[in-house]
């Protein structure tokens, strides 16, 4: 068994262990009173000092030092940030100018690249640089008021006794001169440096002097891969010049000011491709639909946000009929507007399918998900048809449509809200509600009617009450001008409402009278073509467009015998007279007829092409239970 050394003889006393602790302390006080008796044995007495006031002076600057230095640090600290509030390329320049003059410099000019090369694109040649911005401090005249703005912005002082001369708008950057190797360099460089003698001429023109001594710096402005400007700071012979600290101070201006501009145009570029990629997936143009006149408003969203997902369309469906759509995906960015210009093309192919609205909004919903699990939108599809004076609409949780009636009297809808698009495995329902004739149908996004400021709810009664007030203007018999009444609908946006884009689509029903439609059944047989041509003269004789009757019969008689050829059901003719006479004839085949050219030789082939010689208009259109085919005359009105 092993014995620890415990025993009293393998320890020290108690009194020696307490005083071996305490031995290290008395060192080290020793120590520091050897080291203050050293230090003060190095200062001079006063009575072997030559100057007392040398040690007093030499303290006090190196005090002035130090306040320099602090009074440096703050400022670049300011001015930095003051840089990096700027979003756009001109308010990073303004930043930089604004925090240089006069703290700084006295005056100072900013040349940027001409044209900017955006992220990795090669820069354009020649290398020109382009006086962007400059700024001076502000002097006034004998009697005290401020000198004018061309004064005040007459950038580089050359001269203590002359006045500030004008520099060079542009500059060409010629390969291997003293410009171009300052400007390689990165670093800034004083005026009167053997670089900057060769190189300043070179960038203000010639024939302009330059500072002497340290009163310019010149700054070149490098980007995260290449250089993209210069700075020229100044200062007048009134104050001191330029140390050697401030080219510190000036390389850290110029690289923020670089950073940010880099940044700024990135940010432009890909805002303007976002807006770009918007706009051309939202329609040039309205159509024309018999019967309904149309209008629409796009407004996107603040600078900071502005790229979305809001959409409207105006879609001609067979019957004169014609879908009305209005949409917003979620979220702001390129995928948003990626996301819109799908779904509205997928509903421009389901509504060519002549699907009913709720039918329409089941399949967009399941081309959402395939998209992505968060592919999020809201949708209102409607249907008019203007014969029936009736509109059939359903909804994907939109905010629901409001109708002003021609009295002056604005209702919003009852409309089932329904799930949004991409919800999934939910069912949509459609309602049909009475279309009359001078009423104005109203579609929105909800960056109309929703803020910061208000609710969704409180946003479309104030929308309701805008409308009810325009259409008092007009009177009882008049509806509000359609164009004027859009502009007027956006005038009750305020300066907090714009926090999301906005698509509007407004729709004045016109209809169509009874009394300006025909409609008739023909049997698929031999004798249909010849009963097609008897009805639509007649029809053409009561509407007093007898002046038509040849061409409408030639054409009716072509399109009918094409229908008659492949159909197996009764085949449907019908015209319409509105501003322009329109001819429609269904069957039940799906396959849609092209126009092709016939050879001498055919005995066939020439009915389309006599519709698309004669016709105003022409087309065809299938549907869940076969085709329409169309064609549209111009009357004598026109």
């Amino acid at each position: 068994m092993t014995e620890h050394p415990t025993s009293h003889e393998g320890r020290q006393p108690l009194a020696a262990r307490q005083q071996e602790r305490t031995r290290p302390r008395q060192q080290d006080a020793t120590a520091a009173a050897a080291a203050a008796a050293a230090a003060a044995a190095a200062i001079p007495s006063p009575a072997a000092a030559p100057n007392p006031g040398t040690g007093a002076a030499a303290l006090a600057d190196a005090q002035a030092a130090i306040r320099r230095e602090g009074d440096r640090l703050r400022f670049v600290g300011a001015a930095t940030r003051r840089i990096a509030r700027g979003i756009d390329l001109d308010e990073i320049v303004l930043g930089l100018c604004r925090a240089s003059v006069p703290t700084f410099s006295d005056a100072i000019l900013v040349y940027l690249r001409d044209p900017l090369p955006v992220g990795d694109e090669r820069p354009v040649s020649p290398f020109v640089l382009r006086l962007r911005r400059s700024d001076r401090l502000r002097h006034t005249d004998e009697d005290g008021e401020a000198a004018p703005e061309t004064e005040r912005l007459r950038p580089l002082l050359t001269d203590p006794t002359a006045d500030l001369m004008p520099a060079a708008e542009l500059c060409e950057v010629r390969a291997g001169g003293a410009l171009a190797e300052v400007l390689r360099g990165v670093r800034p460089v004083f005026g009167d440096s053997a670089a900057a003698r060769a190189a300043l001429p070179e960038l203000l023109g010639p024939g302009r002097p330059v500072p002497t001594g340290h009163r310019a710096i010149l700054a070149p402005l490098r980007g995260r891969r290449r250089v993209i400007g210069a700075a020229v700071f100044v200062r007048s012979t009134e104050r001191p010049p330029f140390e050697a600290s401030d080219l510190l101070v000036a390389a850290q201006l110029a690289t923020h000011t670089a950073l940010g501009i880099d940044k700024a145009v990135l940010y432009g570029r890909e805002a303007y491709i976002a807006d770009e990629l918007q706009r051309t997936m939202l329609p040039d143009s309205l159509p024309q639909p018999t019967g309904v006149r149309l209008a629409s408003r796009y407004l996107p969203a603040a600078e900071t946000a502005r790229v979305g997902g809001d959409w409207y369309d105006a879609i001609p469906l067979p019957g004169s009929r014609v879908a009305l759509v209005v949409g917003d995906v979620m979220g702001h960015s390129m995928t948003s507007a990626a996301i819109m210009g799908q779904l509205r093309t997928t509903a421009q192919t389901l509504a060519q399918l002549d699907l009913p609205p709720q039918e329409v909004l089941h399949h967009l919903d399941e081309q959402a998900q395939r998209l992505g699990s968060d592919r999020m939108a809201t949708c209102l599809y409607a249907v008019y048809d203007p014969i029936a004076h009736r509109i059939t609409i359903a909804n994907a949780g939109h905010p629901p449509p409001v109708l002003l009636h021609l009295g002056g009297r604005a209702e919003v809808l009852r409309v089932p809200p329904g799930a949004p698009i991409g919800v999934g495995g939910v069912d949509f329902e459609a309602v049909e509600l009475d279309a009359p004739a001078g009423a104005t149908l109203l579609l929105y996004t909800d960056g109309l009617v929703e803020s910061r400021l208000r609710d969704v709810w409180t946003g479309i009664e104030q929308l309701r009450e805008r409308l009810a007030a325009t259409a008092q203007l007009t009177g009882d018999d008049h509806s509000p001008p359609l164009e004027a009444l859009c502009d007027d609908v956006l005038d009750m946006l305020g300066p907090g409402d714009r926090d999301d884009d906005i698509a509007l689509l407004a729709a004045r029903f016109d209809g169509i009278a009874p009394s300006d439609v025909a409609y008739w059944y023909l049997e698929p047989e031999d004798a249909a073509p010849g009963r097609a041509r008897r009805l639509a003269r007649r029809a053409l004789s009561r509407w007093g467009l007898e002046e038509l009757s040849d061409e409408v019969e030639l054409l009716v008689s072509e399109v009918v015998t094409n229908a008659v050829r492949y159909a197996e059901r009764p085949v449907t003719l019908r015209l319409l007279r509105t501003d322009i006479l329109r001819c429609e004839v269904g069957d039940d085949s799906p396959q849609l007829p092209r126009q092709r050219r016939a050879r001498e030789t055919d005995e066939g082939g020439r009915g389309l092409f006599l519709v698309n010689r004669l016709a105003r208009r022409w087309g065809a259109t299938r549907l869940s239970t076969g085709k329409v085919v169309w064609f549209e005359m111009a009357t004598r009105s026109q």
